[in-house]
């Protein structure tokens, strides 16, 4: 009760300086939104403009009531610490009346866990341009929603908010995102593979150790060549970076430079290096679409077979685990299912929902704790094999860290080798 009361009050502060701070620097903002890919296309965004303008970024994924204020203010949780709590407000307070400077353009996820979040939001934070990724074909956070289509209706008010001085960035690709163009009063560029998409991608294919692409804007077409990336959903970011700085005025011809500077995120189809036969790759997709992409790109690339390592998660996830175990069986050799998050919930309950999608006998394991789940797809693993560690980035790196010390995101993989 104290816990929850102490929270509302800290969001409440941290709204206030939040909306002061901009009421007083009125930068320009970019909010990026979705239920699959919003951060890696926010870090895509953050990219691009970043050679062109002054901005901040949020960081990780705060895209919540309490991080989008504290992406405003420039700070990082305090966790569950009062006193780094109360530095983080008086940091808002200085920021606010002392500041000279602040960026000219905050480039904001915002996410949805609940009815009214984004209304929420989007009643005091006045986006410059939405972009809008996808919802994919089984939307996650659907927990304290009756379906997904009250959740789509959630997202998109972010475009319903938009006057015709603002821009919908939006991936026609997915049907449920292009249809968001009804709803706006806004400006729009729509992106994607399709032809029909204002910016389009094209002879797509993968080259070696990466992928390549083309970029055609009204007519001016750019090469896009990108190291150590694979698959499509990784053109997607680019493509939504490169329309965000359109919709600032940016020739597309000279965003080339800045986005052949993007580099793989941290646990975003991470390679680990090893001295071994075989690959291991570090993936935080958690959700059916996310992992789906990931496993798709793959299965040309690998010449023998993908090993994977994935789970689910807390209540959230529930509806999408036989689905997950379907997609999954299908695409991966071998695969060990475990559980994402075994504090939230029986990790058995969690792994016997998974198996009700599996279709095929044998060729699977089952280990409830994640750390020995991993011990055992290596210990499959021959030469030429690829083994995929999927699931949450936070709950994944915490076992490891919990498992192994001194932690290191690279010494873990290393250490379970041996």
């Amino acid at each position: 009760m104290l816990k929850n009361f102490f929270k509302k009050i800290i969001i409440a502060i941290l709204k206030l300086e939040a909306k002061l701070i901009l009421t007083r620097f009125k930068p320009k903002i970019i909010a990026v939104s979705g239920t699959v890919g919003k951060t890696s296309a926010k870090e895509a965004v953050a990219l691009v403009l970043g050679s062109e303008f002054d901005i901040r970024k949020s960081e990780k994924s705060y895209n919540s009531e309490i991080g989008v204020p504290l992406a405003i203010i420039g700070a990082k949780t305090g966790w569950g610490s009062f006193k780094q709590w109360m530095l983080i407000i008086l940091k808002g307070i200085k920021v606010f009346l002392l500041s000279a400077d602040y960026p000219k353009i905050l480039i904001l996820e915002m996410g949805v866990d609940r009815p009214k979040d984004m209304e929420k939001m989007v009643s005091w934070v006045k986006p410059y341009a939405a972009v809008i990724t996808a919802v994919g074909t089984v939307p996650v956070h659907v927990q304290y929603f009756s379906g997904p289509e009250e959740l789509i209706s959630e997202k998109r008010k972010l475009v319903e908010c938009l006057n015709n001085n603002n821009w919908a960035i939006l991936n026609i690709d997915d049907k449920e995102v292009s249809a968001f163009r009804k709803n706006t009063k806004a400006k729009t560029i729509t992106y994607g593979f399709s032809e029909s998409a204002d910016l389009a991608a094209s002879n797509y294919k993968m080259d070696g150790d990466g992928i390549v692409f083309k970029v055609n804007y009204k007519g001016n077409i750019v090469p896009v060549r990108l190291d150590k990336f694979f698959g499509r959903h990784n053109v997607y970011n680019i493509l939504a970076a490169t329309a965000t700085a359109v919709s600032l005025g940016v020739p597309v011809d000279t965003i080339r430079e800045g986005i052949e500077q993007f580099k793989v995120m941290r646990g975003r189809m991470e390679t680990i290096p090893t001295s071994t036969g075989y690959t291991v790759m570090v993936d935080f997709g958690h959700t059916e679409d996310a992992l789906k992409n990931v496993l798709s790109s793959l299965r040309p690339l690998v010449s023998k077979r993908i090993i994977t390592v994935f789970g689910c998660g807390g209540d959230r996830d529930k509806g999408k685990r036989p689905l997950m175990g379907k997609m999954v069986s299908k695409l991966s050799d071998l695969f060990v299912i475990t559980s994402d998050n075994p504090r939230s919930e029986d990790p058995l309950k969690i792994i016997k929902d998974i198996r009700k999608g599996i279709r095929r006998k044998g060729g699977y394991y089952v280990e409830p704790d994640r750390h020995e789940a991993i011990k055992k797809a290596l210990t499959l693993a021959r030469q030429g094999d690829l083994v995929l560690i999927a699931g949450k980035g936070h709950e994944t790196y915490q076992i490891f860290k919990d498992t192994v010390k001194p932690f290191d995101d690279r010494e873990v993989v290393k250490q379970l080798l041996q």
